[in-house]
């Protein structure tokens, strides 16, 4: 295909999902984040880069690293996993957290958004839709990102845990994975949200609940959840250099 061809087709492959979105009039959207809005894994990218930089311990690394290998070797549960990525860094101080977290996300993460994804957002917040970024990745990381997406912290349901005189504890505030995203939503939102953006399994009961659901670079067990249940798919445009 000629490339001003090729070209031509994807930005109007782009407009026309915008569109899609866009014409359901949404006054409530929620997206998830990894590989939903950028791709990559920022919830492991961030826990390698702070293991790997000292952040904690010697002993915590040394843990933290045998138990990421039975969670890969399904001995730990998705949501006890996420959970202790964030409860390991107890006793540290939580401005030193937010601070790791903007300097690996600026460092690691931003060259990796899907820029159509980044220009929904923006254009559903002209439209005054309230948009909320939902995710197992620690709170610390997401604030970090959706400072880009113009999302505030009081709209971000991620892995987070209480801070008490200013450190870090292991007291789970939530977990939003799988289950326990539309948990979430349902305890704190507390509406039915009109649009959901997820790209993973971990998504699918998240998706299940909103009024219009859309599978976002889906993995194969979304992929096929979608099929199933007749939601729209999109691929956004590959990032450079990926």
């Amino acid at each position: 295909m000629n490339p001003e061809n090729a070209q031509l087709n994807s930005s109007s492959r782009v407009t026309e999902f915008i569109q899609s979105v866009l014409q359901l009039r949404p006054r409530l959207a929620v997206f998830d984040c990894d590989g939903t809005l950028w791709s990559g894994d920022a919830g492991f990218g961030f826990f390698e880069w702070e293991l790997n930089r000292g952040l904690v311990s010697d002993d915590v690394v040394r843990w933290a690293w045998a138990r990421y290998a039975d969670y890969l070797a399904g001995k730990v549960s998705e949501d006890d996993m996420c959970a202790e990525m964030v409860t390991m860094n107890r006793g540290l101080p939580e401005s030193d957290m937010l601070r790791a977290a903007e300097e690996f996300f600026e460092a690691k993460m931003v060259s990796g958004f899907f820029p159509e994804m980044r220009d929904l957002i923006f254009r559903l917040h002209d439209g005054g839709c309230e948009v909320w970024a939902v995710s197992s990745t620690s709170e610390w990381v997401i604030r970090a990102g959706m400072k880009h997406f113009g999302i505030p912290p009081d709209r971000i349901l991620a892995a987070a845990v209480v801070a008490e005189n200013g450190k870090v504890t292991d007291k789970v505030i939530r977990v939003p994975s799988g289950k326990g995203k539309p948990l979430a939503i349902r305890e704190v939102i507390a509406r039915t949200p009109d649009a959901v953006f997820g790209n993973s399994i971990w998504d699918a009961d998240m998706l299940e609940i909103a009024r219009h659901p859309f599978a976002i670079n889906p993995t194969t067990e979304l992929l096929g959840i979608a099929a199933k249940r007749g939601w729209p798919v999109y691929h956004p445009e590959p990032v450079a250099g990926s």
